[in-house]
Formats: C-alpha cells, sequence, structure tokens
C-alpha cells in the first residue's frame, strides 16, 4: 500500500459509515410528493445500495461518491419541495 494510503483509507471508511447511518433514517421518513420526488428517493436508495456494495469490495472513492450522490438527491428533493421529511 502506498504510504499515507492508511491514514486516507480510514477517513473515507468514516466518513462513509457516518453518512450511511444518517441517510437510512431519512430515506425511512421521506415521503415523496409527486413521481418526481419519488424519482429522487429511488436514486438516493439505488446510490445507498451501490455505495454498500463498493464498501464491501474495498473500493472506497466510489463508495464515498455513491454515498454522496445519495445525499444529494434526498437534499435536492428537500429543497426543491419535491420530498418532505415525516417527522417521528
Amino acid at each position: 500500500m502506498i504510504e499515507g494510503m492508511e491514514n486516507t483509507d480510514r477517513m473515507l471508511e468514516e466518513e462513509i459509515d457516518k453518512w450511511t447511518a444518517r441517510l437510512e433514517p431519512a430515506l425511512e421518513t421521506a415521503e415523496a410528493i409527486d413521481s418526481n420526488g419519488q424519482e429522487l428517493l429511488d436514486n438516493a436508495g439505488a446510490y445507498l445500495k451501490d455505495s454498500k456494495h463498493f464498501r464491501e469490495k474495498r473500493d472506497l472513492v466510489r463508495a464515498f461518491e455513491a454515498i454522496v450522490w445519495a445525499w444529494a438527491n434526498v437534499e435536492i428533493g428537500q429543497n426543491l419541495s419535491l420530498i418532505e421529511k415525516e417527522e417521528k
């Protein structure tokens, strides 16, 4: 392994785990307002699945990228009022 990569890998793993732990409950409580919102939620779920796949394969850069895209879909949906967050 390239010198210094252990630290980068650890940092990526921590960020992936942190955002996954936040995204999963957010997706459970999110509600699409219309078909556009549902498409964004579906995309977020697909990116979450991709992130987990890449994490298992130790492709941490792609895993991180996928979790970022998942969050982007949720936030865009909320900002455009296409997704509402239900309060539990």
